[in-house]
């Protein structure tokens, strides 16, 4: 496999360089050979979230070119918190930060695993900081380490900067972090070969001094990427719906949720965002761009975005279960195809309500009308009525004709529900006693 010399330049055309440390410089040990490289995740939450696909799209693009990747999952840095700009972080127990490690591992494997072994891509290695960090003694780390970083550069640190002014201020256990991090850098540079740090911008202080600290201790030529920090046209952070975060795992954002997720974003955000996420070449990403500027309404944009970051993080099958739901809902296609995981997690998604045994009434199912209303689908038992008298009322995608007829025992699809559809688009579950 041999190195391209114009990664730079495709980063730079999807618009995921922000700031680097010497371009030229970069270009040149690029150009050069394979490259080691790699990006950090701390394990704050039990799972990613989409804002962090725009490092996998970098740590991608970079091995396309034939260089090797390193994921490094901060069991150390984890326990100890990044320095946020407001308040403090609260710890996590290390059993806790183990175990999320390992989960995170373990779900972005695959972004990188796959094209190694489909397209004979180099191979990423995995690592976990608190395997070097743990033995390292408190003398240690400040002969070592702390001998090599300057106070009054680390108080220039943004985020340090910013709670040192204020109330809140800044614990020395947050204040050690960016030495931890710069550590990291450091020794990867020494076990494998590591010339290159990828990050948020967001990150850029913490990862220069890495870059700072291997020049200092190896005289080594060392550079750093950092990524735009994505945002959506009202100013709020990627990744957030109706207050929920947008999760990588599948136990915390079902594929569904995460399809119509992509699905749903704003016109302005899908182009403004499709140069960053997609992989398709650049004239398609631009035809598409061309086609939601002059049929919005046919959303085929959001539609890519969906379709390809679904496959990219759940794989195909689950992309084919959430395409399915979607039509399904919506009248296009049978319901009782779909399995019951999918038609749960995309009826939770949509809206559902659970009914028990005191909702019987004489041993019978409440009447169509009664659950439409009780979805909120309806706000009256006349309006159900009025909607159902229309012919705008479904249960299970078929037409309702009376509206005060019980909804029959053997309506039940997998997983013991029922799907009632106002008109087009609105849709909600209903999931009967057992």
């Amino acid at each position: 496999m041999t190195s391209t010399p114009d990664v730079v330049d495709e980063l730079h055309r999807r618009g995921l360089i922000a700031q680097s440390t010497d371009e030229t410089e970069l270009r040149a040990a690029l150009a050069a050979g394979p490259v080691t490289y790699y990006c950090g995740f701390d394990p704050t939450a039990r799972s990613l979230h989409v804002g962090h696909l725009v490092q996998f799209m970098v740590l991608r693009a970079l091995q396309r070119a034939g260089h090797r990747p390193i994921v490094l999952v901060g069991g150390a840095t984890g326990l100890i918190g990044d320095p946020r700009p407001t308040s403090e972080r609260q710890l996590n127990a290390p059993e806790v930060v183990a175990e999320w490690v390992e989960r995170i591992r373990t779900r972005v494997a695959p972004f990188l695993d796959r094209p190694a072994a489909e397209q004979g891509l180099p191979a990423p290695v995995y690592v976990n900081n608190l395997d070097w960090t743990a033995p390292l003694s408190a003398i240690d780390f400040l002969r070592e380490l702390g001998k090599n970083f300057r106070v009054n550069r680390m108080l220039a640190k943004e985020a340090v900067s910013a709670r040192l002014n204020s109330d809140a201020g800044i614990s020395y256990t947050e204040f050690s972090y960016q030495i931890l991090q710069a550590n990291d850098f450091k020794e990867l540079h020494e076990r494998h070969g590591c010339t290159l740090q990828t990050g948020g911008s967001d990150q850029w202080g913490n990862i220069t001094a890495g870059t700072d600290l291997v020049r200092r201790t190896h005289g080594a030529p060392v550079h750093a990427l950092g990524t735009p920090l994505i945002t959506r046209a009202d100013g709020t952070k990627i990744g957030k719906t109706e207050g929920a975060t947008v999760w990588l795992d599948p136990e915390l954002t079902s594929p569904y949720a995460f399809f119509q997720y992509w699905l749903g974003i704003d016109d302005a955000d899908a182009r403004s965002w499709a140069p960053l996420f997609s992989e398709r070449p650049a004239d398609e990403v631009a035809a598409l761009i061309a086609s939601s500027q002059e049929r919005p309404q046919a959303r085929e944009l959001q539609r890519a975005l969906a379709e390809e970051l679904t496959r990219l993080v759940h794989g195909e099958d689950e992309l084919a279960q959430a395409e399915a739901a979607g039509r399904a809902l919506f009248g296009r296609d049978d319901l009782g195809a779909l399995g019951e995981g999918t038609l749960t997690a995309a009826l939770l998604e949509a809206g559902a309500v659970q009914l028990g045994a005191e909702d019987l009434v004489d041993g019978a199912l409440p009447t169509v009308a009664a659950l439409l209303q009780r979805t909120g689908l309806c706000s009256s038992l006349s309006d159900a009525r009025r909607t159902v008298k229309e012919g705008g009322a479904y249960l299970n995608n078929e037409r309702v004709t009376d509206a005060d007829t019980p909804v029959p025992a053997d309506a039940a699809l997998a997983g013991g529900w029922v799907v009632l559809r106002r008109g087009k688009r609105n849709v909600a579950g209903v999931r009967l006693p057992a």
